[in-house]
């Protein structure tokens, strides 16, 4: 129910031009935005973790490999964070948007 309340809010806002009310388009944007400043977040938090483990090795091959594991993991989320917006457009254009 909260939900449903925050979402009526949202659409009901005025937009930032002083025009009105929000767009479903805006909306998808913003969560757009948040959901890839999320994903750049998580994926520079398991960058940084990736070089510890690998700084901290100290040459044992296990701890070596879950390091590469971190930094491959990284610049995967990096890569969807940059592409998440290209893949909606995609989708948009598929669906008929």
């Amino acid at each position: 129910m909260h939900t449903i309340s925050v979402l009526n809010d949202l659409l009901a806002a005025p937009a930032p031009d002083g025009g009105g009310p929000h767009s479903i388009a805006q909306v998808i944007a913003n969560i757009t935005g948040w959901v890839m400043g999320i994903i750049a977040v998580v994926a520079t938090m398991f960058l940084v973790i990736g070089g510890l483990r690998y700084m901290a090795a100290g040459g044992d091959p296990a701890q070596v490999e879950q390091a590469k594991g971190n930094v491959k993991s990284a610049l995967i989320g990096y890569a969807l964070a940059v592409l998440s917006p290209v893949m909606l457009r995609v989708l948009q254009g598929i669906l008929g948007g």
